[in-house]
């Protein structure tokens, strides 16, 4: 892909805070954000393409390209993927429309794989993007984003509100510049669990005995 460097720097040329970097992902961080996703992961949607550095990793780690779905706001890339990855769905449209657009039947995708510049957005627009990405995300399925920056660029307080939580996979210093790669999940659900009524019996109240003996209790 040698011309894929100018084609990203003039994108960014053009608009900086959508395109966020100046060069295409390097091997490293594709090597790493891919990491946990093979063949059996199942439907994947990626998010902000670009080139395609993730895209060709993700096949060569057996995704098929039938399961690929690229997401892709800039119109420079459009033609680019399509002819790169004939075989996957390229849909041009914003990312934050995931919440208003039903892109498949329930909830099957694997994971979620996000090139965006999430730092340079708005917080509305991240909760957009990632609360409708996890909106076709399977239980156990995970978001997967990088970051140039030191920590997890979506806020604590977007993921407690979001439900989720985030876990550093690694940092890929080859990569130029260094990046992290953040996966997200689903916090697990507190359950409530009402204990089953224990028959009525005579034994009389001893004075000092716990009053509340008997009552459901509430485990998290």
């Amino acid at each position: 892909m040698p011309n894929d460097f100018l084609s990203f720097f003039l994108s960014w040329l053009s608009s900086p805070r959508r395109v966020g970097a100046i060069a295409p992902s390097g091997a490293a961080l594709a090597d790493l954000i891919t990491r946990e996703i093979s063949a059996t992961t199942g439907p994947i949607l990626e998010l902000g393409p670009g080139t395609g550095a993730f895209t060709y990793k993700l096949l060569k780690r057996g995704v098929r390209p039938q399961d690929l779905t690229l997401i892709e706001y800039g119109s420079d890339f459009m033609k680019l993927l399509q002819m790169r990855f004939p075989g996957a769905r390229v849909l041009w449209m914003d990312a934050a429309r995931l919440t208003t657009e039903r892109l498949y039947d329930g909830a099957p995708v694997g994971a979620v794989v996000s090139g965006l510049p999430l730092l340079n957005m708005p917080k509305r627009k991240v909760i957009s993007i990632v609360s409708g990405a996890f909106s076709y995300v399977r239980p156990g399925g995970a978001f997967y984003q990088f970051t140039y920056g030191m920590s997890c660029p979506i806020p604590r307080r977007v993921l407690d509100r979001l439900g989720l939580r985030a876990a550093l996979v690694d940092r890929a210093f080859l990569n130029v510049p260094p990046a992290a790669v953040y996966r997200l999940t689903r916090r697990p659900q507190m359950k409530v669990v009402a204990a089953s009524a224990a028959p009525a019996t005579s034994v009389p109240l001893v004075p000092g005995s716990d009053a509340k003996a008997g009552r459901d209790r509430t485990i998290a």
